[in-house]
């Protein structure tokens, strides 16, 4: 199994880049990263600027502005047309993924559809580092509160990499929704483990031990 860090926001404080190092087992400035923003171009509100912020680093939620070794981009809906060989190389020489946020479940799809999900078992060595979404996506379900693009299949069935689920921006001023009372409707909804998480928190998961790490508020279903 992969080493995951699963972030609501990010690497947003130093507790959350100590979890990051540890993964990875080397500084951040002799890794390289992959960074897939294709989540962001899935959700109902989606626009253009997410991915970019993303991709180039200026977002609020650090990821690819790290000080990483070298930083590429993969962009899941094109993988399907390049011949295989080549994107697994790339895949496989990467130390880490860092996969932007927006919607789960299209992210999901593209995962399946590209190969990827399919591969990740294969990666014990490299570090997944999720942002909202692309840390959802690893989970068995996201809730129908998260379902925003409709899959072809329906449902809101991710992953399943983790056997716990992600509810995400606790208390953030800009998702007024997402309450610690609207957490515990939701995890009632889910039917197995789950996590409610604040832009200060991450979930670690490292030879199937899982860690919370948090300089903000969280709370275990």
């Amino acid at each position: 199994m992969m080493k995951l860090l699963l972030t609501d926001s990010g690497i947003r404080n130093a507790s959350i880049r100590d979890a990051l190092v540890g993964l990875l087992d080397k500084p951040i400035a002799e890794s390289s990263a992959l960074c897939i923003p294709t989540a962001g171009y899935g959700g109902p509100y989606a626009d253009p600027a997410g991915p970019w912020r993303f991709v180039r680093g200026s977002a609020p939620s650090p990821m690819t502005g790290l000080g990483w070794k070298s930083v590429g981009l993969l962009e899941l809906t094109a993988l399907p047309g390049i011949d295989r060989a080549r994107w697994v190389s790339w895949v496989r020489e990467a130390d880490v993924l860092l996969v932007n946020g927006g919607d789960a479940l299209y992210l999901c799809h593209w995962m399946r559809e590209s190969g990827l999900a399919a591969l990740l078992p294969s990666l014990p060595d490299t570090v997944y580092v999720g942002l909202s979404a692309g840390s959802m996506v690893m989970t068995p379900r996201v809730g129908e509160e998260f379902v925003g693009w409709t899959p072809p299949g329906g449902g809101d069935s991710a992953l399943g990499v983790v056997d716990f689920s992600i509810f995400p921006h606790l208390d953030h001023p800009d998702c007024p929704e997402n309450s610690m009372a609207a957490a515990e409707r939701w995890a009632a909804g889910i039917a197995g483990p789950a996590y409610a998480i604040d832009e200060q928190t991450a979930v670690k998961v490292a030879d199937g031990a899982v860690e919370v790490v948090s300089e903000g508020r969280w709370k275990r279903f």
